[in-house]
């Protein structure tokens, strides 16, 4: 009996980032994206996210991650923009859990000030 190899399927996706010595194993924003914190729960996957630039995105979720995860008013999550309404809207793509928060204040990623008005700290 031969067993094949399936290429990646099943296997789990590294989230590892290098810089410099560092090995970071926490997604952080790239590319356009930025933090945010969700203010409000609008239903049919969409938040209100106060971003880090001072703005209040009416935020999706995208049905692969409402699947996977529950998002609630104070989650530190990552905001993609849309390229149309970019100070108006955006897509949730990554929320933090709280261990990984506690890593991003220690490293100076995100600041107090930011995540003051937030239940993640609790």
């Amino acid at each position: 009996m031969a067993y094949h190899r399936r290429g990646n399927k099943g296997r789990k996706k590294s989230n590892r980032q290098v810089q410099g010595d560092e090995v970071i194993r926490v997604p952080l924003p790239r590319g356009g994206q930025i933090f945010g914190v969700i203010e409000q729960a609008l239903g049919s996957g969409w938040m209100d996210v106060r971003c880090e630039d001072g703005r209040i995105r009416r935020c999706r979720i995208p049905g692969k991650l409402k699947r996977r995860m529950w998002m609630r008013v104070g989650d530190l999550v990552i905001v993609q923009p849309w390229s149309v309404q970019s100070d108006e809207r955006g897509d949730i793509v990554y929320r933090y859990t709280r261990t990984q928060v506690d890593w991003l204040l220690r490293r100076g990623k995100v600041s107090r000030d930011f995540l003051s008005g937030a239940d993640v700290l609790l």
